[in-house]
């Protein structure tokens, strides 16, 4: 197969991925945004580069949005929420920070493969998004893209779907979103 054949297989595969979304835990998730003050946004590897992505998008929006761990980022509470992007919902830092969050009075969003995880468990709101774990060896792999690639490009898909919704409630233009873009580069 040539690299154009691939990026088409992959493109397959974000269809079906995307068509199995659950549409009223994304209204769920979409409404505790819109109600919520602080959003916190973590995630490890490249599910954490997709929620900085969509950190900054949630600023974009006006959303007061951080990434957790950014030096700027600060503390969390009650009425505020933390989004996790964990494929397994296992991830030990993320699994610390949710119950740190949960104490101090916040929402936690887990957006996961995995909502029987010890994150899932834990989490006020699930996303289910469909994917393979990064260490699934079951022979039940439904992509031909390694580890949780499926997973990471679903959830920017997903996340920025989200971001689309917030800005339908809220009447947000991308012309609006721009005035809060980055003008120091």
């Amino acid at each position: 197969m040539d690299t154009v054949s691939y990026a088409q297989e992959i493109v397959k595969e974000l269809q079906r991925s995307v068509a199995e979304l659950g549409a009223e835990e994304a209204e769920r998730m979409a409404e505790l945004l819109l109600r919520s003050g602080k959003v916190f946004v973590a995630g490890a590897g490249r599910s954490g580069l997709m929620g900085r992505a969509f950190a900054m998008r949630l600023m974009h929006a006006g959303k007061e949005a951080y990434v957790v761990g950014e030096t700027v980022t600060p503390g969390i509470g009650p009425g505020d929420v933390l989004v996790l992007g964990s494929g397994s919902g296992e991830t030990s830092s993320l699994l610390s920070m949710t119950v740190k969050a949960r104490a101090a009075g916040a929402a936690v969003v887990a957006v996961t493969i995995a909502p029987e995880s010890s994150i899932g468990r834990l989490a006020d709101q699930i996303v289910k998004l469909p994917g393979v774990r990064k260490e699934q060896t079951d022979g039940s792999r439904t992509t031909i893209q390694p580890m949780a690639s499926l997973f990471e490009q679903t959830l920017l898909l997903f996340y920025d779907a989200v971001i689309l919704r917030l800005m339908e409630q809220t009447g947000q233009t991308s012309k609006r979103m721009f005035g809060n873009h980055a003008n120091l580069e």
